[in-house]
């Protein structure tokens, strides 16, 4: 009998999907992918898969969930089933370099980078930049590795000292700082390859990117400022931007169903995008307030998927 698979490896960020998916008495299961076993031979189950890997995974104890999803993806695109947020997405979820390419072929603005390999590719590339530049790891999530620096002397001290620490898979960004005149960014949110609704976050006491409810201050993304709190989330009403165009011919393009995409604006009124999230949650005191259910949304989007098999 077919059902719907939610595909994961964190647990508390499936409770809100597991909710809206009950209470429309949907047929699903959960697969825990931080370990497993797949026998080639056979033939998986039918239904709609839901991919909600994670690039940060690791930080769990996870260290091979999004390499054993991608073994998962690939049996199951192998016999043709439904799959959201396939092979592709888990490509770009893990590799900050795939996102900023994949934003590069749609003319999408970004912040200047540079991927190195190695601390002496590091230090040299730093000289590229005229102005303040931040760290960040390509295989990432959760801010990891991500610090703001304005000198090149303060680069190689860090790089040289105790607290340096590369990415999961070798490769450090150097990235342009973009300071923006207000504290704030946008992230906007898609669901079936359709805009939903953008989310203004408050970033006036740091960044905390996350924003499910279950997120904790050590889940943030913060390349500046004091210790990161919590910030506030407020969904922003009539949201329109030039950006959601090619933001949905990204998704179409690179096969994405669910994702959420972060811009930041400079003081010249330049929108950069710098990230995109391929295993998105949402903030429910934002929505209750605005009267809005992106989960409840998926969860409908999921189950008339399911019908169309």
């Amino acid at each position: 009998m077919k059902k719907i698979y939610i595909l994961h490896e964190n647990t508390p960020w499936i409770e809100p999907l597991r909710a809206a998916l009950t209470e429309r008495s949907a047929d699903f299961e959960e697969w825990h992918l931080s370990e497993g076993k797949l026998d080639l031979a056979e033939a998986p189950p039918k239904g709609v898969f839901y991919n909600r890997m994670s690039a940060s995974s690791h930080t769990r104890g996870h260290t091979f969930a999004p390499e054993y999803t991608a073994a998962v993806l690939s049996w199951l695109e192998l016999h043709e089933r439904r799959v959201l947020n396939g092979r592709r997405a888990l490509q770009l979820e893990v590799s900050k370099v795939e996102q900023y390419t994949a934003l590069q072929a749609h003319g999408i603005r970004y912040p200047s980078t540079i991927a190195t390999v190695g601390r002496d590719a590091l230090l040299e590339s730093a000289a590229r930049f005229d102005g303040p530049f931040i760290t960040k790891h390509n295989r990432a999530g959760k801010g990891l590795g991500v610090k703001l620096f304005r000198s090149t002397a303060a680069l190689e001290a860090y790089v040289e000292g105790p607290e340096f620490e590369e990415s999961r898979d070798g490769i450090t960004l150097l990235q342009q700082y973009i300071e923006a005149p207000e504290p704030f960014i946008t992230r906007v949110e898609f669901v079936g390859g359709e805009f939903t609704y953008a989310v203004r976050v408050d970033t006036s006491q740091g960044f905390e990117l996350c924003p499910a409810d279950v997120c904790q201050i050590d889940d943030a993304a913060c390349p500046v400022g004091e210790s990161p709190r919590r910030a506030a989330f407020e969904v922003i009403d009539g949201f329109d931007s030039p950006l959601l165009d090619p933001y949905q011919r990204l998704l179409a393009a690179n096969d994405i169903h669910v994702a959420a995409f972060e811009f930041i604006v400079d003081a010249e009124g330049r929108a950069y995008t710098y990230d995109l999230n391929t295993n998105t949650n949402y903030n429910g005191e934002a929505e209750r307030l605005a009267g809005v259910s992106n989960m409840g949304r998926l969860a409908d989007y999921m189950i008339a998927e399911l019908q169309r098999i």
